[in-house]
């Protein structure tokens, strides 16, 4: 099929600026690169930080959207799987937003934290329109040499972005959590990474999983992606969301927190509603909100937890994740998740949906 000469891509020129639709060129593909047409992508949490310009680094102008689903139209060269299979074109395909980790620094090598390698460049954030069209709002998105994308084989385009990049995010935070059989499970926040996370938890064992956080409508979907009991965190103060929890664990706290809100206030809160010797895992923290007063001996030491930190994903985390929506158990949990579509010229007023809570998870639509 011939691509047009120019596509249509929503470009976000600055934080704090609306986003602009312009014609774009398509690029001149490199040796083992390909052309995505877009067929679905996301606007989360992370937009709207970029909106707000509240990342550091980012190089504006950016073409927004850093998980999409699509079809390969032009493959130049061979762009093969992980299992050394090429693809083709007209495979429907997602990929990796991660590009270009270089596997050979110390953080890669020594460390085992690719997450934090400093070669780390991530479509749709820190790729910028000067380097093409790396965002997946657009009608294509240019696949650069070296991008791991995975066949949807089994998967339907709609169930994959029902999680979006909350998928290999919580599966990577339930990792760090070291989730047990029979654990009882805390999770702080109800948007995507939450309730993906609630969902791998399951998976993995979790006996019992309470859940804090708001709107009503996506603690109900909280409730249908297997949560046992969810509090609205409005209807009342700390001390009796705490009391909330303990009600619930024996008096104890929960074995395993996983904080999911980006409310630094939060962080402490994981930590007290966590049982003695306890695990903690903050993964909501993606941008700078400020400081949260904590009393390290209380709080912490005493208490003997293990708190972590968790950043972004890899290819591990993104390929378990599609690997497990091939299977029925985990379709079921997903599937209960509220899509909303929204076409590319909205997206202004679609930010501004996902800002205010008021979607599950909402798609853009590009033109054909």
């Amino acid at each position: 099929m011939a691509q047009p000469r120019k596509v249509e891509a929503a470009v976000m020129p600055g934080g704090g600026k609306p986003v602009e639709l312009r014609e774009l060129p398509l690029p001149e593909l490199e040796q083992d690169s390909a052309l995505l047409k877009v067929e679905l992508s996301e606007v989360c949490g992370t937009d709207v930080h970029l909106r707000d310009g509240r990342l550091a680094g980012v190089p504006y102008p950016i073409i927004p959207g850093h998980v999409s689903v699509g079809t390969l139209e032009n493959i130049r060269g061979t762009m093969l799987d992980v299992e050394g299979r090429p693809f083709a074109e007209g495979d429907r395909v997602t990929f990796l937003d991660v590009h270009r980790t270089c596997h050979q620094c110390w953080f890669c090598l020594v460390a085992k934290a690719s997450t934090r390698c400093p070669q780390r460049k991530v479509y749709g954030i820190t790729y910028g329109l000067a380097d093409g069209l790396t965002g997946g709002w657009s009608q294509y998105i240019y696949l650069k040499p070296g991008v791991r994308c995975i066949r949807m084989d089994g998967v339907s385009s709609e169930l994959y972005m029902a999680g979006g990049c909350s998928l290999p995010t919580a599966l990577h935070a339930v990792q760090r959590a070291d989730v047990e059989l029979a654990d009882t499970l805390l999770v702080l926040g109800s948007g995507p990474v939450g309730l993906s996370a609630i969902a791998f938890a399951i998976l993995r064992g979790a006996a019992r999983v309470l859940c804090i956080g708001a709107p009503d409508d996506r603690l109900s979907c909280a409730r249908s992606v297997g949560a046992d009991d969810v509090l609205n965190f409005m209807s009342g103060d700390e001390s009796q969301r705490r009391q909330w929890v303990l009600d619930r664990t024996g008096g104890r706290g929960a074995d395993v927190t996983i904080e999911c809100t980006g409310a630094p206030a939060a962080v402490a809160q994981a930590m007290r509603c966590t049982r003695d010797a306890g695990k903690v895992v903050v993964v909501g923290q993606y941008t700078d909100h400020g400081d949260t007063p904590l009393n390290p001996h209380l709080d912490l030491n005493k208490k003997h937890l293990d708190v972590r930190g968790c950043w972004g994903s890899d290819y591990s985390h993104f390929h378990r994740a599609v690997e497990m929506l091939r299977t029925q158990r985990a379709r079921t949990l997903w599937s209960s998740f509220r899509l909303d579509r929204y076409p590319l010229s909205d997206v202004n007023a679609t930010l501004e949906t996902v800002a205010a809570g008021k979607v599950v998870k909402a798609l853009v639509v590009p033109p054909p």
